[in-house]
């Protein structure tokens, strides 16, 4: 696949969007892109300080009126051109989110840009469905209806490892609603969400609707969340990073979304199709190397299933291929830098004083020496208190542990902080209706793992945060319930008020 422009020539004017124009953070600091497949620079650009971010946020607020005021269908009209500039533009988004993350092509041309697409073109028809509940007389003498309202200016917060899926998931439901959005995208990775946010420009939307700041966290992210005029919050990361949000958020009365991290189970039993459920397992576990918060990470397998799912695991990662993200037929591409690689390995290396690493666990090297490479990994024989089943790996790292009757295996399910994704395998209906009515995930998939759809929301239980990204449950978090109340008798004089002043007449 070629490349079609140039990074440091797309973004010569800087890595900051503001008020539909590319410019160059004020920090004094700057941060540098590298392709994590070979370890070369892609871009270095300037942090943006919190007099960047107070821009972003005055131009937002100033496009406010005028977008929050548009008809719903003169919104939705723009998403719909926004999609089709997108799709025009797709393997530009491809190449620029493979070479920011190192993620395979097949996977971003396949999953990434389209489901941002489809997200977007979801987002254009909710637009126009932005209702209230229907008028009625509920007292008897008074008209009530709901007005669903924008709220103002939103300051989002992405992460690393879906940048663009990420970023349209903060800014589609905000803008169509009516809002208008400041997002800071991870240091790491912030080209495609200013990508996006140049698309939008393109499309018709107006300067201001859309900005991005890409700045650290501590300046530029705490900034934003403590921001007076943002109204609404929406963060995606890491559990620990999330509580802190929480506290900044909090300290101003701000709507608050969090979708944190996960340790999603991957529930077998007895009776399910083996050939599937190893499948299943390999690709929901290795899925962006693993970098997925929805990720199967945890295989609890009944323990008469148990060695030939390990078996069969084993034999189907050794056949995946590593390699250059560019080469269509590379199936697993690098993590997104050195140092998660790192963070990675040595979660496995503890791991083999108290479990066996069945295969993988390797920092490969030849060709692929200089790139964030680890090779799947399978671990078996932890105890379910050990640090490889309850910490977040966040890598390609799949383990497995028995167990012997469905009660159990539900425990174990549940036996985590998190609460985001799981799965259940088995033939028997009852057996997995009972696993998605008992297991506490925000979504629970059966004989399958992974698969979203615009239609339907993605947010967790517990510890994985709340809120949801997606569906029409996302666009209302994005608006502000009224209550409006019309009197309908004309009397003066009403007779509740007489339990203010007065008497009965």
């Amino acid at each position: 696949m070629g490349n079609r422009f140039q990074v440091k020539d797309r973004f010569a004017d800087g890595a900051q969007y503001i008020d539909g124009q590319l410019r160059s953070g004020t920090s004094g600091r700057s941060h540098t892109i590298v392709n994590p497949a070979t370890g070369e620079e892609v871009l270095t650009y300037e942090l943006a300080s919190t007099a960047d971010v107070d821009e972003a946020v005055a131009a937002a607020k100033r496009a406010f009126p005028a977008w929050s005021s548009a008809t719903p269908g003169e919104r939705s009209d723009a998403l719909h051109r926004l999609a089709a500039v997108l799709a025009e533009q797709a393997e530009d988004f491809a190449y620029a989110e493979s070479l920011q993350c190192g993620k395979p092509i097949k996977l971003s041309t396949e999953f990434d840009v389209p489901g941002t697409i489809d997200n977007t073109a979801f987002f254009a028809g909710a637009a126009r469905h932005l209702q209230g509940q229907a008028a009625a007389e509920y007292s008897g003498d008074h008209t009530s209806y709901v007005r669903r309202e924008a709220i103002g200016v939103v300051g989002s917060i992405a992460p690393w490892n879906y940048p663009l899926q990420m970023a349209a998931w903060k800014i589609l439901p905000a803008i169509a609603a009516g809002n208008t959005i400041v997002l800071k995208p991870a240091e790491l990775t912030p080209l495609t969400s200013l990508m996006f946010a140049q698309a939008a420009k393109d499309a018709g939307l107006p300067d201001g609707v859309v900005n991005i700041v890409t700045g650290a966290g501590r300046d530029a992210g705490e900034h934003l969340v403590g921001h007076p005029d943002v109204v609404m919050t929406s963060f995606t990361g890491s559990t620990a990073v999330g509580k802190r949000v929480a506290e900044i958020a909090t300290a101003t009365v701000k709507r608050l979304h969090l979708e944190l991290g996960g340790k999603a189970p991957f529930l077998v039993f007895d009776d399910a199709d083996l050939e599937a459920a190893a499948h299943g397992a390999v690709a929901a576990s290795l899925i962006n190397t693993g970098q997925d918060c929805t990720a199967a990470t945890r295989a609890y397998v009944q323990r008469p299933l148990h060695d030939a799912f390990v078996a069969r695991v084993a034999g189907l990662m050794e056949s995946v291929r590593l390699g250059d993200p560019f080469d269509p037929a590379t199936d697993l591409g690098p993590l997104v830098s050195h140092a998660q690689r790192d963070r990675v390995a040595g979660f496995v290396e503890r791991a083999r004083g108290y479990a066996t690493v069945v295969t993988g666990g390797e920092i490969p090297g030849g060709e692929l020496a200089e790139g964030a490479y680890y090779r799947p990994t399978l671990v078996s024989g932890a105890a379910q208190d050990s640090e490889v089943v309850q910490s977040e790996i966040f890598g390609p790292v799949l383990v497995v542990l028995p167990f012997d009757t469905d009660d159990e295996g539900i425990e174990l399910a549940n036996d985590t902080p998190y609460g985001l994704a799981a799965s259940a395998w088995s033939r028997d209906v009852y057996r997995a209706g009972r696993a998605t009515r008992e297991i506490k995930a925000g979504c629970v998939w059966v004989n399958d793992h992974i698969p979203i759809i615009s239609e339907m929301p993605h947010g967790g239980y517990k510890a994985s945060g709340f809120g949801k990204d997606m569906s029409a449950y996302s666009f209302e978090e994005y608006t502000q319930v009224k209550h409006v109340m019309y009197d309908n008798t004309a009397v003066a004089a009403k007779d509740w008020h007489r339990t203010i002043f007065g008497d009965r007449t």
